[in-house]
């Protein structure tokens, strides 16, 4: 039967209502209601009970009356906030009172579900290609009714409820629907919008509550050290980067001159006279892309966005892998750092982080009371190194869920390429473990066959999706064909750091020179696999950290001869195969080690010394996108020829670098050692060679010795090539000339 009115009480309570409970409401679904303990919110709560049409059941813990409506509900004796009556069809609005206040709200359990068929076939199917699309917190109109919906991946728990400040972080408030054996969790909280925190409280199978969760696929978060998700409107941005984006596919290309500058948005530059605060999405579209645009740089790398609650991870231990850090302000304007460096001609790349995650409470860790996105042995799912969980990549959901962020970074903001973190970790299952600390493969080796698996779809999925696009690998050891087709047996990688090239040569250039005679082999040991992969040369924030020094630093002997060095060693690695990358604050030579907690040394960049190192770098930038020798046949042995290969005694080591036909070869020579030498060059052509770069001109700072704008070759063999010359090579430089025509 209905609710009826029983009696009007006077004086104390003068006005308030009192219903006669129904009796089809069964008390102990009341009980359920203010515990915490419903398995089944939607089939209590909402006006459906139990499934039939137009009983209500509504819990607000705050309110001491409720009407839905014009409809007076019955309080639930013994269990504050719980309301029951009838409705009739159609919308209603709740209308409570209590603590001396009167307030409406829309009842979130008389919706519907949002996910759809399609939605909840792939969820269970682990291919939803578009993950986010069907996860995390959509500001969205349901039924004509705005609001949020929120989902998640959840499938071993008793129940999974959305808190934030809209309910008093109440988990009792907003239990979610569970979609059957998808493991989705999911419901629509009118009112909710944009800027809103929110948390998942989830109750595990063991009945107990887990920390509050963020969001996995959460597309905001609070500033840290607070950890809510931030609910998020990421539909309508306006981009303005169409002529880029037709013509990045040769930008990307294997082929194109690739000049990367590695950057860490926290302590590129900073507001000082602002609390030392970090400069914005918007501040750095306009300083950041401009800086290297006129460096002459063809990409930025920037160093994980994603949401990281920790700033001395540098990025590198991500809890909102769909969360572009709140440091710098909200997803769009970080869509405007991307949309400015592609109006600007550069591309942009994001490192990623699938290897591993943190600990923090708030993360991904035993996220529904259960070893969910991880795996539960630690000899799997545990790094020493880092203290942080590895992904459990033979679990269809995980991988989809990495699968799927990889694709939402390229297709939602237009980045251009990612470059994936520490993939040797993730390679191989006794990645730094002793014996006994690790577990086999089906086949009993140490590869790690799941993650392999993972990165070969990854790639054939971002590369068949997302029209020119490139990825890298930073793998360190020797692991076949990284930057081979998935197809041809590789991972399917478009590029792969060349670690080997990097720890050779800087250990090379760490010598005195009168000692360098006895290392040549660190120059030249690099050619001989230089062609087995699409390798870039990084000089990375890797190797100006944690008691290593500056690259400067690097450098032996005084002022002088730390610049002539350095100067020297950037010729060798642009004139070098391969494609290159420089961590930012190297271009113009930072004295001192990098620190994420402040800005570059921009006082020392207008220094004589540095500045013409800064001019070097966007000359060196200049020639090699000018010159086609010099990039396109980067991963072609046919485009390289030694010139001196056995000057040890005199560190002098020379090349020939070729394009396309018709293309001028590029002759590269440098001298490793403090004392000018008169080279007779063995060259590919005869006919006149332009100097176009000597790195001791003296607007780098240099000695201003060399070659008089270039040299004459002829028509004499020296040292197996068809023409000779004879060459200054300055103390520590590096020289380059051109052929510019026969005669």
């Amino acid at each position: 039967m209905s609710a009826v009115v029983i009696r009007r009480l006077r004086g104390k309570g003068r006005g308030m209502t009192y219903l006669q409970m129904p009796d089809w409401f069964d008390p102990a679904d009341a009980a359920a209601v203010t515990e915490g303990r419903l398995d089944n919110p939607f089939s209590v709560l909402g006006p459906h009970y139990r499934g039939v049409s137009g009983r209500l059941v509504v819990f607000d813990p705050h309110a001491e009356a409720m009407a839905a409506g014009e409809v007076p509900l019955a309080p639930v004796p013994g269990h504050a906030g719980v309301f029951v009556g009838e409705v009739g069809p159609g919308p209603y609005v709740l209308r409570a009172r209590g603590g001396g206040r009167e307030w409406t709200c829309e009842d979130p359990f008389r919706f519907g579900p949002v996910l759809g068929e399609i939605d909840e076939y792939l969820l269970g199917e682990g291919t939803h290609r578009r993950l986010w699309q069907a996860l995390g917190a959509h500001v969205m109109e349901h039924e004509g009714v705005a609001g949020t919906h929120f989902a998640v991946w959840a499938p071993n728990a008793r129940r999974v409820s959305v808190v934030g400040e809209f309910n008093a972080w109440d988990g009792r408030r907003a239990p979610m629907r569970a979609r059957g054996a998808t493991g989705v969790w999911e419901i629509f909280l009118p009112g909710v919008g944009e800027g809103a925190a929110y948390k998942y409280e989830i109750v595990g199978q063991d009945g107990r509550v887990q920390p509050l969760k963020a969001d996995p696929v959460g597309f905001g978060s609070q500033h840290p050290p607070e950890t809510a998700s931030i609910v998020r409107d990421i539909a309508g941005y306006g981009w303005k980067d169409a002529e880029w984006m037709d013509v990045r596919a040769g930008r990307n290309a294997r082929t194109a001159p690739t000049s990367i500058y590695e950057v860490h948005l926290g302590s590129w530059r900073r507001r000082a006279a602002e609390g030392n605060r970090h400069l914005s999405y918007k501040e750095l579209a306009e300083e950041l892309v401009g800086y290297a645009a006129d460096m002459g740089f063809t990409h930025l790398e920037l160093m994980p966005v994603s949401e990281h609650p920790f700033d001395g991870s540098w990025g590198y231990q991500p809890v909102g892998l769909f969360a572009p850090t709140i440091r710098h302000g909200p997803p769009h304007e970080f869509r405007d750092l991307v949309d400015a460096a592609h109006r600007a001609g550069l591309g942009v790349i994001l490192d990623w982080v699938p290897g591993h995650f943190p600990v923090d409470a708030h993360g991904l860790g035993r996220f529904d009371g259960t070893a969910l996105y991880e795996h539960a042995d630690p000899r799997e799912g545990y790094h020493p190194d880092w203290n942080t969980l590895i992904y459990n990549y033979g679990r269809r959901e995980v991988a989809n869920f990495l699968i799927s962020n990889a694709l939402y970074w390229l297709e939602e903001y237009h980045v251009d390429g990612l470059r994936v973190d520490a993939v040797a970790s993730m390679l191989y299952r006794d990645y730094s473990r002793k014996e006994g600390e690790w577990v086999p493969n089906i086949h009993g080796g140490r590869e790690n066959l799941e993650a392999i698996d993972l990165l070969r779809r990854t790639n054939s999925v971002v590369y068949g999706e997302v029209p020119g696009i490139l990825t890298a690998a930073e793998e360190s050891t020797s692991f076949p064909a990284v930057s081979q087709p998935v197809h041809d047996g590789g991972l399917g990688f478009g590029f792969k750091w060349n670690m080997g090239w990097m720890n050779d040569t800087l250990r090379y250039m760490a010598e005195a020179p009168i000692h360098r005679r006895w290392h040549h082999d660190k120059l030249t040991f690099g050619l001989v696999y230089a062609f087995s992969e699409n390798f870039i040369l990084p000089i990375s924030h890797d190797e100006v950290v944690h008691g290593k020094g500056s690259m400067l630093g690097k450098m032996p002997g005084d002022e002088w001869e730390k610049f002539a060095g350095l100067r020297a060693y950037y010729g060798f690695m642009w004139g070098h195969p391969g494609k290159k990358l420089l961590f930012m604050g190297q271009e113009f030579g930072q004295a001192s080690e990098w620190n994420h907690g402040a800005q570059l040394d921009w006082d020392a960049a207008g220094r004589p010394l540095n500045a013409g190192l800064a001019r070097l770098v966007r000359d060196l930038n200049t020639l090699y996108r000018a010159e086609p020798a010099l990039h396109v046949r980067d991963a072609d042995a046919g485009g390289f020829a030694w010139l001196e290969v056995e000057a040890a005694a005199e560190s002098v080591i020379a090349w020939a670098r070729f394009g396309g036909e018709g293309d001028p070869p590029v002759a590269v020579a440098v001298n490793f050692t403090p004392v000018e030498r008169r080279w007779e060059l063995g060259l590919p052509r005869a006919g006149h060679w332009r100097e176009a770069l000597n790195s001791d001109a003296a607007i780098y700072g240099g000695g201003n010795r060399g070659n008089m704008g270039g040299v004459t070759a002829v028509a004499e063999a020296h040292r197996g090539q068809p023409a000779r010359a004879t060459v200054t090579l300055p103390p520590l430089s590096a020289v380059f000339l051109v052929h510019e025509g026969d005669g």
